[in-house]
C-alpha cells in the first residue's frame, strides 16, 4: 500500500498502454482517469457520487461535476496480479462525510481493455443516501478535436434488436461557445435502461471513434438498471458510466456507518487504429475472459428448437417425436421442448405458471417418453423455464409467503398477469431450486432456456429500501442462484433469454452460455440482427434461428440456415414435412457449420460494410481467425428508392490487402453466388443474382488479428 504522503501531485498510479490511460494524482489529492499529459481540467474526478444533501457543483443533466467526486482523496493504492489479470485498487476518502471508495482497475498484458468497478463504505459518523456512482468516468478525450468525433450507439426493441446508430459528436453535443459564458453545458448524450429488461429500449453499449482510426467502447454489466453519458467539458470528450440511479431507476441506496455498497461492473475498450472493428475485437477478447468457464463454448452444438414458426407453445408427444426424429437426421445435437410443455389449464397456461410440472394432456405417457426419444436419437433433452415469475392464479401465489415477491407500497407487483419472485427470500429459492432439481437432477434434462417475459418495472420495496435497490438486490440473487445450478450441475447448459434479446447483457451473459437474440418470426428480417448480435455477445454465445420450412424456396431455406451459422444454431420448423431438396439444404448446412463452428471461439467479428442498417439490402458480416476469414453475406430486396440492379457488392477487406486467397464457397451451392479476389486493392467482388439470398465464404489467406501479436 502506497500511502497518500508517498503519492504526491503527479504520481501516475495505473496506468494502460493499449489504452493510453493513466490515473495520477493531481492537487489536494484528487485522482482522475486520462491520456499521460493531458490539461488537468479535462478530465473527471475517478468516481463521482451524488448523495442526499450532496449534489452537484454545477447543476444540470450531467451526472458529473459532483460536490463528493472534487473532494475524494487518494489515501493509497496496490497493484496485485489475480490469474491472468493485473488489479489495482486505489483507495479515496472524502473528509466532509467520511465516505470512502475502492476503485478496481482490471486489466490484462497487452490487451485494449480495462474493466472498473467502486466499493464505497461509510466510514463516517452518519447515515448517507447514495442517489448516483459511476462505475468508470473519464474525461480528456479527442482534447480540441470534437468536430471529428463520431458517437455510435444501438437502439434495440423486441423484434429489433441491435440497430447501430451513428451521428457526428456535434449534432448531439452541440458547440456552445464557452468563451462567451464561461460556464459548461448542462446537457449530454445520454442512454438508459427503464424497468427489468435491461436491453427493452438500447443496449448498454456505445463507442466514440475520430477520423484516424481511435475507438473508444463500452459497456455497462448490469440486469437492474444502467446509464452512461458523454458529452463535453472543458474542450474535450468525457464519459461516464453507471448503474441505477435515482432520477432513472428510482435506485436510492441508504448507507448506515460501516456499511458498503459495490457498483456493476463497466469496461472501457478501444483501439489506437482500426475504428469500431478494432475495438469489438477487444472487448470480445474481454468478454471471453470475465465469463464463467464452460465447455459449451468450444462444443457450440446444433440446437433445435420446437417453438418459432413451428409449434409455438402447443408440444404434444405427437407432434414432437416426428420433429425429433427429423431434427436428429438433419443433425441436431440439443432438442428443446419450449413453452407450453406444463400446460393443464383450461383457461390457458400464461398466469398459471409456476409450479412447472409437465401436463399430463399433452403427454399421456408422461414427459419422459419425449425425453427418452430424444436421448435415443442421441441428442440432449432441453426445456423452457420462465424462473422469475409466477402466474396471478398459481396455487404458489398464494402458498409462498407475500416477502417472496416483487412488492411496492406493500402492494404485490402485477404485471401482465404475473407476479415476480425476489430471488432473496429463501423461500423462491428454495422453490426454483426444487424445480431444477426435478428437471436436471430426475429428468436429466441438459439444456433450459430461461425466459423472462415481463418488465416489472423499477423493482421492489421494503421498508426503507427503494425499489430500484430492490431490483439491484434481486439481479444479484439471481446471478448467485444461476451460479449455484450450474455448481450444482456443470454440463448443465442455460440460455439466456428475455423475449428474445431484451436482457442482453454482460451481467447475465457472463453466467449464461447462451443468449436468445431476437424471436424475429420474418426471415428476411433476421439479417440485420444477426449481422450485428456479435456487438452484443460474443459470437460463440449468440443464438439466431433458423426456420426453415416445407414451403419455403429453396432460396430462402438456404437464406435462414445462412444468417444461423454467424454463431449459434437455433434450429427450427416443420423439418419432417420437408422434401428432399429441402432437407438436404437444411442437412448440408448442418454439416458445413460443424466444419468450421471450432474456429468460432477464437475469431474475432467485423463489419466490412459497416454496421447494418434496418432496411439495408446488402448485408456483411465476418469473423477473423488465425489462419482463414469467413464472410457472410446477405442479399435483400433493395430498399424503395435504390438502385433495383443490386446483384454486385464490393467489399473492402483492407486487412487482407496484398494477401494470395482463394475464396471458398462454403454455403449454399444454390445461390449461383460468385466472388473475385483483387489482392492489389483488398476489395471482394461478390455476386448475388436473386434477391433473398445469402452466403457464406471462406477467404484462406494469413492476417495479423488486430490487438493480437502473431
Amino acid at each position: 500500500m502506497t500511502s497518500a504522503v508517498e503519492a504526491a501531485a503527479g504520481s501516475v498510479l495505473w496506468s494502460q498502454g493499449v489504452l493510453g490511460l493513466c490515473a495520477v494524482v493531481g492537487p489536494g489529492g484528487s485522482v482522475r482517469l486520462g491520456a499521460p499529459g493531458q490539461d488537468w481540467d479535462t478530465l473527471l474526478p475517478l468516481v463521482e457520487i451524488t448523495a442526499t444533501g450532496h449534489g452537484r457543483t454545477w447543476s444540470g443533466e450531467r451526472f458529473i461535476d459532483t460536490a463528493i467526486g472534487e473532494r475524494l482523496a487518494h489515501r493509497g493504492h496496490r497493484t496485485v496480479q489475480d490469474g491472468e489479470w493485473q488489479r489495482t485498487t486505489i483507495t479515496l476518502a472524502d473528509p466532509v462525510t467520511g465516505l470512502a471508495a475502492e476503485v478496481s482497475l482490471r486489466t490484462c498484458p497487452g490487451a485494449g481493455f480495462v474493466r472498473s468497478q467502486v466499493r464505497l463504505v461509510n466510514e463516517g459518523g452518519a447515515p448517507l443516501r447514495l442517489e448516483s456512482v459511476s462505475s468508470l468516468a473519464l474525461g480528456g478525450l479527442a482534447d480540441g478535436a470534437l468536430d471529428g468525433l463520431t458517437l455510435h450507439w444501438a437502439d434495440n426493441d423486441w423484434l429489433a434488436e441491435c440497430r447501430w446508430r451513428q451521428a457526428p459528436f456535434r449534432d448531439q453535443v452541440v458547440r456552445l461557445s464557452r468563451s462567451a459564458h464561461g460556464h459548461e453545458g448542462r446537457g449530454c448524450f445520454e442512454r438508459c435502461s427503464q424497468g427489468s429488461w435491461s436491453t427493452g429500449r438500447h443496449l448498454p453499449v456505445a463507442a466514440l471513434t475520430d477520423p484516424a482510426g481511435r475507438a473508444w467502447l463500452w459497456q455497462i454489466e448490469s440486469s437492474a438498471g444502467w446509464r452512461y453519458e458523454t458529452g463535453e467539458r472543458e474542450g474535450a470528450a468525457y464519459v461516464a458510466l453507471f448503474g441505477p440511479d435515482d432520477a432513472h431507476h428510482q435506485w436510492r441506496q441508504l448507507l448506515a456507518p460501516g456499511e458498503e455498497f459495490s457498483t456493476v461492473p463497466a469496461t472501457l475498450a478501444g483501439a489506437g487504429t482500426g475504428g469500431l472493428d478494432a475495438a469489438f475485437g477487444q472487448l470480445t477478447d474481454c468478454r471471453r475472459r470475465i465469463r464463467r468457464a464452460h465447455p459449451d463454448h468450444t462444443a457450440l452444438p446444433v440446437i433445435y428448437n420446437d417453438y418459432m414458426n413451428t409449434l409455438m407453445g402447443d408440444p404434444t408427444t405427437d407432434k414432437l417425436l416426428p420433429l425429433i426424429e427429423a431434427a436428429a437426421a438433419a443433425g441436431a445435437e440439443v432438442f428443446v421442448v419450449d413453452a407450453g410443455w406444463y400446460d393443464d389449464d383450461a383457461q390457458g397456461w400464461w398466469d398459471a405458471v409456476g409450479a412447472w410440472e409437465p401436463s399430463g394432456r399433452r403427454f399421456p405417457g408422461g414427459i419422459q417418453r419425449v425425453l427418452d426419444a430424444v436421448r435415443e436419437h442421441g441428442m440432449t433433452p432441453g426445456l423452457w423455464l420462465e424462473p422469475e415469475v409466477v402466474g396471478v392464479r398459481s396455487p404458489l401465489a398464494r402458498t409462498l409467503p407475500p416477502e417472496a415477491f416483487f412488492r411496492r407500497g406493500g402492494v404485490r407487483v402485477t404485471e401482465h398477469g404475473r407476479h415476480h419472485l425476489d430471488l432473496r427470500h429463501p423461500a423462491a429459492r428454495a422453490h426454483l431450486d426444487r424445480v431444477v432439481d426435478r428437471i436436471v437432477g430426475e429428468w436429466g434434462v441438459g439444456y433450459l432456456k430461461l425466459d423472462y417475459n415481463i418488465n416489472v418495472g423499477p423493482g421492489t420495496e421494503s421498508g426503507e429500501e427503494s425499489a430500484g435497490a430492490g431490483l439491484l438486490g434481486h439481479h444479484r440473487a439471481h446471478l448467485d442462484w444461476l451460479g449455484a445450478v450450474l455448481d450444482r450441475y456443470p454440463r448443465l447448459v442455460l440460455e439466456n433469454c428475455g423475449s428474445g434479446g431484451l436482457r442482453m447483457d454482460y451481467a447475465q451473459l457472463a453466467v449464461t452460455q447462451l443468449q436468445s437474440t431476437s424471436d424475429q418470426q420474418d426471415p428476411l428480417r433476421c439479417p440485420p440482427i444477426a449481422a450485428a448480435a456479435a456487438t452484443a455477445v460474443t459470437p460463440e454465445q449468440a443464438a439466431v434461428w433458423a426456420y426453415p420450412q416445407p414451403h419455403f424456396a429453396p432460396d430462402l431455406v438456404a437464406f435462414t440456415l445462412t444468417g444461423a451459422m454467424t454463431g449459434r444454431v437455433h434450429l427450427s420448423g416443420f423439418l419432417d414435412r420437408m422434401d428432399r431438396e429441402r432437407f438436404d439444404l437444411v442437412r448440408t448446412g448442418l454439416a458445413v457449420y460443424k466444419e468450421l463452428r471450432a474456429e468460432i471461439p477464437d475469431s474475432l467479428p467485423f463489419w466490412p460494410l459497416g454496421l447494418p442498417a434496418w432496411e439495408d439490402s446488402w448485408i456483411a458480416f465476418g469473423r477473423r481467425g488465425t489462419d482463414a476469414d469467413w464472410l457472410t453475406l446477405w442479399r435483400r430486396s433493395p430498399a424503395p428508392g435504390d438502385d433495383a440492379d443490386d446483384s454486385t457488392r464490393t467489399v473492402p477487406l483492407d486487412h487482407l490487402r496484398g494477401a494470395r486467397l482463394t475464396p471458398t464457397l462454403l454455403y449454399p451451392a444454390t445461390a449461383d453466388a460468385t466472388a473475385h479476389w483483387d489482392a492489389a486493392h483488398g476489395r471482394l467482388t461478390v455476386s448475388l443474382p436473386r434477391p433473398g439470398t445469402a452466403v457464406l465464404l471462406r477467404l484462406d489467406g494469413r492476417a495479423p488479428l488486430p490487438g493480437r501479436e502473431d
